[in-house]
């Protein structure tokens, strides 16, 4: 478990977890910049344990983001590592009552003080639609650097979007 200002615990999921989490793929923000969406709580719950595994291998994590461990504001992640070359990309999403209060990049703060000093991490990248002007602002504020634009790089509803990449390394304050 890893705290965050504010009184935020981001802590393993959990499958008393599941509905809150569904519901938040019910959220039109959520599902518009998220591709991937669960069909069921049931198999949420199968995500979770996806989840699980990653940690295992050491191939990825996911947290909820929590006020003070209990009820859930938001999901934070860890995808794509690769502990060798100390590199992994991030992703989060808040809850519709969470957001404007700074959860996501109090969220992301907390975890990129973890990874790149006690996980070892040396750099940390998220990607988002250059559209999503609120993932914009989570990234900057939790110290990511806009590195650039990659031109038609996802899909989403509406369409393929250009991706802004940031990211945060050792030593970036």
């Amino acid at each position: 478990m890893l705290s965050a200002r504010g009184g935020l615990l981001l802590r393993p999921w959990r499958p008393s977890d599941a509905p809150a989490f569904f519901v938040a793929y019910r959220d039109p923000e959520i599902q518009h910049w998220h591709t991937r969406q669960p069909a069921s709580e049931a198999q949420v719950r199968e995500w979770f344990q996806q989840y699980r595994q990653a940690w295992e291998q050491e191939t990825g994590a996911s947290w909820a983001v929590t006020r003070g461990g209990g009820e859930v504001l938001g999901r934070i992640a860890m995808g794509s590592m690769n502990l060798d070359d100390g590199v992994a990309g991030c992703a989060y999403w808040v809850l519709p009552a969470a957001r404007g209060a700074g959860v996501a990049s109090r969220a992301l703060t907390a975890l990129s003080a973890w990874a790149l000093g006690e996980a070892g991490f040396h750099r940390l990248h998220l990607v988002h639609s250059t559209r999503n002007h609120a993932s914009c602002r989570v990234a900057v504020k939790a110290g990511f650097l806009l590195e650039g634009t990659k031109r038609s790089d996802a899909i989403h509803s509406d369409g393929r979007h250009d991706m802004h990449l940031h990211a945060r390394i050792r030593g970036d304050e």
